[in-house]
């Protein structure tokens, strides 16, 4: 997630950084770093934004930051480091507070080369012959300052599986800010979401960091994100997603290992950003998009063709104010996009002390435009009272009996917004069906699902089709105190059974697999048992999830049958390292990793 704030221009000359950090888990005393210094001539053109990785810029010049001797300006940045954490913090919230948030299985762990599994339990289906690959925050050096768990520089954890063998591998992603910052062996770059509960220590760290850049210690013109939120494969590439950054796409290697190639602005037609959180049409391969910005236009839209080359970009004008927006849906016709009351807002520093806020007098409104649009002319605006979403389950096209369009949207609900990054344990879903009628402008809501569930996914052959079947992660019940949240378990829905008469939300659950004390999991993923297979019923695959044991401390890859009326286990495979807490994932056959 990001912000951004303003533009300030600057030109040229040298810089210097250090922050105290240490390599690894947290559970030692932060210690000073070799101080480095960095140098590099370039004019500026800095854009500063933030909510996830902070600040971003761009630069009309291509030259490296090269290491320096140690210099003055180098301790004088450190000292002044040291006062904005011991003089302008205020004591670190809990959420913010990487001694306790970036603890347990939310710690970061060392990267891993490909390692042979030991398959403990079942067997390895053939259609998982290739790789299930699933992203996160996993902090290489952690700040003695405020840090959010959504801060953690991004890793991919992946489990290559052929002929019922599985290999394991974790990589960073290697970001510019990942580069920089292991050549220096400390952290650099500000975090923005754990430094930006206050305006004084907000604005220093901004101030400090411009500073670095404008005497050229950071190649600023290739980025400061992380690509920790997602991995997306579309055009024939995959590619490692954070919306406050463009994509850096992969390479999966024979032997299971993941390589970053470079990142990827789509011969200069893809500027800032883009969603971490693309669809891709089944059918035609295409991708539709997004980007949203804190100065107008709030969003833009925009979608790939087959072959990964990106289309003209769509302002969307009549968003007024931003709305951190995280996802879209399609339909055949459509696509969606939600304008929802959280914002975040620069003068909110000022006033509460936060940048992000709940604008409780907003109505969200559910946006509607022709998926091939050329502009937003046609762009249709519902109001729908406290629906706040982060991620959509999936969108199709129907009609009512007089011919009129009608758009049917399911998505999981967030009641309680006010807990956005300072309480994310806290927060609460239930599974929504909305449908509008364009004929008559009526929109209609039905409950699925009170349970809190998030993280869904489908048959991803069903993008943009009418769906029968939804697979949620469920979500722990008891808090834990401002860490993000854990999922205890996988539900399968009957969302189609919404339309044989009014039922009770619980109704609609027909299948739960529970993880066991003390076991969580995340996002599931839907792989299907033929995907050539047109014949094959919606639910004839297999759910795959990594698993953390608490308790032993070791982390397995698991595979359920999605048609099993308890989502039977039907392997099990023990993972060499422990995978942490992460977001969102995908599975890619093998005969797509050869093409790549």
């Amino acid at each position: 997630m990001y912000l951004f704030f303003g533009t300030i221009h600057f030109n040229k000359v040298p810089l210097t950084r250090r922050m105290n950090t240490i390599p690894g888990l947290i559970h030692i005393p932060f210690n000073s770093l070799a101080k480095n210094t960095f140098k590099s001539q370039t004019t500026l053109t800095v854009s500063v934004f933030g909510l996830n990785e902070g600040l971003h810029f761009t630069t009309n010049n291509e030259s490296q930051p090269t290491l320096a001797k140690h210099s003055l300006l180098e301790t004088i940045f450190t000292t002044l480091d040291n006062a904005i954490i011991k003089f302008l913090d205020p004591p670190l919230h809990l959420s913010v507070d990487p001694c306790y948030t970036l603890t347990g299985n939310f710690a970061p762990v060392d990267e891993m080369s490909p390692t042979e599994c030991e398959l403990v339990y079942g067997f390895l289906p053939p259609c998982l012959d290739g790789v299930y690959i699933r992203n996160g925050p996993n902090p290489q050096f952690i700040p003695s300052g405020p840090q959010h768990y959504l801060d953690g520089d991004g890793m991919v954890h992946a489990i290559k599986i052929s002929q019922g063998r599985a290999t394991f591998c974790s990589r960073y992603i290697k970001t510019n800010k990942y580069l920089f910052e292991n050549q220096l062996k400390s952290s650099i770059v500000p975090n923005v979401i754990g430094g930006m509960k206050g305006l004084a220590p907000f604005v220093a760290r901004a101030a400090l960091f411009c500073a670095r850049i404008v005497l050229g210690q950071y190649d600023i013109g290739k980025g400061i994100g992380v690509a920790n939120t997602n991995v997306a494969f579309f055009g024939g590439r995959l590619y490692a997603l954070c919306e406050s950054d463009l994509p850096y796409a992969l390479k999966v290697k024979h032997n299971g290992d993941i390589v970053t190639l470079d990142q990827q602005d789509f011969k200069g037609k893809l500027s800032m950003n883009m969603t971490a959180h693309p669809k891709i049409d089944p059918d035609t391969k295409e991708a539709f998009a997004f980007r949203y910005w804190a100065t107008y236009p709030h969003m833009t839209y925009f979608r790939f063709d087959a072959k990964g080359n990106k289309q003209k970009d769509v302002p969307i004008f009549s968003m007024k104010e931003p709305s951190l927006t995280h996802d879209l849906a399609i339909t055949q016709k459509y696509a969606i996009i939600c304008d929802i009351q959280l914002g975040a807002h620069p003068m909110n520093l000022i006033h509460n002390g936060s940048l992000v806020s709940v604008d409780k007098t907003k109505v969200p409104r559910i946006g509607v435009l022709p998926r091939y649009a050329t502009d937003e002319s046609d762009i249709k605006w519902f109001q729908v009272p406290g629906f706040n979403v982060f991620h959509m389950v999936n969108a199709w096209d129907e009609s009512d009996e007089f011919g009129n369009d009608v758009l049917v949207l399911v998505a999981p609900n967030i009641f309680s917004l006010e807990h956005f990054l300072e309480r994310v344990d806290l927060i609460q879903a239930s599974m929504e069906k909305v449908t509008i009628n364009f004929g008559t402008g009526v929109v209609s809501r039905q409950t699925l699902s009170t349970d809190n569930m998030e993280f869904p996914v489908i048959n991803p052959a069903y993008i943009a089709k009418k769906n029968k079947y939804v697979y949620a992660a469920i979500c722990e019940k008891t808090p834990i105190k401002s860490k993000m949240m854990r999922t205890i378990g996988v539900a399968k829905l009957d969302i189609a059974t919404s339309e044989e008469g009014n039922k009770e939300p619980h109704k609609y659950t027909m299948a739960t697999r529970m993880y066991g004390d003390n076991c969580f999991g995340g996002e599931p993923f839907f792989v299907a048992r033929d995907p050539e297979d047109s014949n094959l019923e919606e639910d004839d695959g297999y759910l795959v999830s990594y698993v953390h044991d608490e308790s032993s401390g070791e982390s397995r890859f698991l595979v359920m049958d999605a048609r099993s009326p308890t989502l039977e286990v039907v392997a099990a495979v023990k993972l060499p390292q422990r995978v942490p807490y992460g977001l969102h994932g995908l599975f890619i056959k093998e005969k797509y990793l050869s093409s790549m």
